[in-house]
C-alpha cells in the first residue's frame, strides 16, 4: 500500500520562516524600548521635575506628574499615527526623514554622552523662570518639550514607521511606548528617592550609557535612509 506524502495545510512560507519573523520582532522590540526611554529619559527628565517643584506637596507633585505624562503620550501618539500623512503632505520622503532623524538623534547622543542638558529638550533660563512664576508646569515644560519633546517625537514617528504594516511591530511599539512613559511617572513620582539614590554622578552614568546607545541607533537609521534612497547606487 502506497501512501502519498502529508503536506501540512498551513505551511509557512520559506521567503517568511517563524524563526526570521520573531528575531525581527524581537530586534525591533529592543531597538524600540532603548530609542524610547533614552529620548525620553526618565532620570533626566525627573531630576529637572524635581528642581521645578522643590516647593511642592506631595500630592500636587503627584498631580502634575499624572498630568504631564498623560499630555506626552497624547502628543506622542498623535506624532505616531499621523506622522508619515503630515511627511506626505510635506512632499518629504521617509529615506530623507530617516536621514535627519538620524542626524537629530545623534546630536542628542552628543549631548548625552558629554553630561550637558540638550538644546533638544532642555530649558533656558527664561524658560525655567516662566515654568517656576506660573506654578503650572504640567503642559510646559514637563509634557512638551521634556517628555514629549522633538528627540522622542522624532523616534515615535521613526518607530511607527518602521513597523509599517506589521500588527505585531505596532502593537509591540506601543507597548515600548506605554512601558517607557510608565517608567518615567514614576520616576517623577519617586524623584525624591532617586535624587538621593542617584545622585548627579549617577545621573551622569546614566546619560553617558544612554548617549552611546542613541548613537549608535542613530547612525543605524542614517544608513537605512541612505541604503534606501538608493543614492549610491
Amino acid at each position: 500500500m502506497t501512501v502519498g506524502r502529508y503536506r501540512p495545510l498551513n505551511r509557512p512560507s520559506p521567503r517568511h520562516p517563524p524563526g526570521m519573523m520573531m528575531r525581527s520582532n524581537l530586534e525591533f522590540a529592543a531597538s524600540a524600548i532603548v530609542m524610547l526611554l533614552v529620548t525620553i529619559g526618565p532620570i533626566e527628565t525627573a531630576a529637572i521635575f524635581g528642581v521645578l517643584t522643590s516647593g511642592a506637596r506631595r500630592a500636587a507633585r503627584r498631580r502634575l506628574a499624572l498630568e504631564a505624562v498623560a499630555i506626552a503620550s497624547a502628543v506622542l501618539v498623535v506624532f505616531a499615527i499621523g506622522g508619515s500623512d503630515f511627511l506626505r503632505l510635506l512632499h518629504v520622503s521617509i529615506p530623507a526623514f530617516q536621514v535627519a532623524a538620524g542626524i537629530l538623534l545623534l546630536l542628542q547622543s552628543i549631548e548625552l554622552l558629554f553630561a550637558h542638558p540638550s538644546g533638544l529638550s532642555a530649558l533656558t533660563a527664561s524658560e525655567e523662570k516662566e515654568a517656576r512664576a506660573t506654578g503650572e508646569i504640567a503642559v510646559f515644560p514637563l509634557a512638551i518639550p521634556l517628555i514629549a519633546g522633538p528627540a522622542s517625537i522624532t523616534a515615535a514617528m521613526l518607530l511607527m514607521g518602521q513597523a509599517g504594516a506589521n500588527l505585531v511591530q505596532v502593537g509591540v511599539f506601543f507597548l515600548a511606548l506605554l512601558l517607557a512613559l510608565a517608567l518615567t511617572w514614576l520616576a517623577l513620582v519617586l524623584v525624591e528617592p532617586l535624587g538621593r539614590l542617584l545622585g548627579v554622578a549617577g545621573t551622569n552614568v546614566i546619560a553617558r550609557i544612554s548617549g552611546i546607545l542613541l548613537a549608535a541607533l542613530a547612525v543605524q537609521f542614517m544608513f537605512d535612509g541612505i541604503r534606501e534612497s538608493h543614492l549610491l547606487g
